[in-house]
């Protein structure tokens, strides 16, 4: 599970590119017909995000892993954290941790 977590920068960043791509796809198919360039860019956007997750599913399921990786723990953090400010954590299991 470490590697989602390091690979999630480039893989957010992947998909948030991609999902514009396929917006300024849409935009540019239409405007290629004759739609107006404003109206063909609210289409795309309309369109092409929600077609996005559909096209994007493997590489959304990746970002979502390593956000899900990363909030489990930072929340770990926080609760040891949490745990040292009410003094509940030895000397001994603070060493174990370490």
């Amino acid at each position: 599970m470490q590697e989602r977590a390091d690979h999630l920068p480039r893989d957010l960043t992947i998909y948030i590119v991609a999902r514009f791509a396929l917006v300024a796809i849409v935009a540019w198919v239409l405007s290629l017909v004759g739609v107006p360039l404003l109206v063909a860019l609210l289409i795309g956007l309309v369109v092409g995000l929600p077609v996005g997750l559909l096209v994007f599913r493997s590489l959304n399921a990746r970002v979502t892993a390593g956000l899900a990786k990363r909030n489990e723990s930072r929340a770990r953090a926080r609760a040891a954290l949490r745990a040292q400010l009410r003094g509940d954590v030895t000397a001994e299991s603070e060493h174990r941790t370490a």
